[in-house]
C-alpha cells in the first residue's frame, strides 16, 4: 500500500505510532480507504414532516387519518364498495344472538378488510407516484397488494360462514 499522507499533519501523531516511514505519514489500511457516506440531505429529525409531539401529535395524526379516508373515500371504488358492504354486516353482526367473541370475530375481519384495502390502496398510489409506465416490479407490487385484499375477502367469507352456519342449521331443523 501506498503512503498517501505522508507529508501533511492532518493525522495525529499517536495514530502514526506503528508506522516507521516518516512522523507525518500514515500507513493506509482498508478501513482508512472507505469513506463515511455523505450526511443525508433531510435527517429525520429535521424534517419539515415530522411533529414535535404531545397533543399537537395526537391532533394532527388524527387530521392525516381523516383526511386519508377522505381520500380513500373519493378516489377508490373498491373501497367505497367494501365500506358498504361493512355498513350492511355490522348492525347484522350486532344483532346475531351469538357470543362476544364471535361478534368480534365478525366485526374484526370487517375491520381488517378495511385497512389491507386502505394499504393496497396506499401501495397503488405510491407506485403510480414512481411512474406510470408499465414496469414488471409496478404490476408485482400491485398483484401483491391486490392478493392480500382478496385473502382477507376469502377469510371474512370463511369466517362469517362459520359462524352463521350454526344458526342457519337451527333454523333449517
Amino acid at each position: 500500500m501506498s503512503n498517501r499522507g505522508c507529508g501533511r499533519a492532518a493525522e495525529p501523531a499517536a495514530a502514526n505510532a506503528g508506522n516507521a516511514a516518516s512522523p507525518g505519514c500514515v500507513k493506509l489500511t482498508a478501513s482508512r480507504l472507505r469513506r463515511p457516506p455523505p450526511p443525508s440531505p433531510t435527517v429525520p429529525s429535521e424534517s419539515p414532516f415530522k411533529s414535535r409531539g404531545g397533543a399537537h401529535r395526537l391532533v394532527a395524526a388524527c387530521r392525516y387519518s381523516i383526511d386519508g379516508l377522505r381520500a380513500a373515500w373519493r378516489a377508490e371504488a373498491a373501497f367505497r364498495q367494501e365500506l358498504a358492504l361493512c355498513v350492511v354486516l355490522a348492525p347484522i353482526a350486532l344483532w346475531l344472538p351469538i357470543s362476544a367473541l364471535e361478534t368480534l370475530a365478525l366485526l374484526g375481519v370487517l375491520v381488517l378488510l378495511l385497512v389491507v384495502e386502505l394499504l393496497n390502496s396506499a401501495l397503488e398510489a405510491v407506485v403510480d407516484r414512481v411512474g406510470l409506465e408499465r414496469h414488471d416490479l409496478s404490476k408485482r407490487a400491485k398483484d401483491l397488494g391486490s392478493a392480500a385484499v382478496m385473502l382477507v375477502l376469502l377469510l371474512a367469507g370463511t369466517t362469517w360462514a362459520t359462524v352463521l352456519w350454526p344458526l342457519v342449521a337451527r333454523m333449517l331443523r
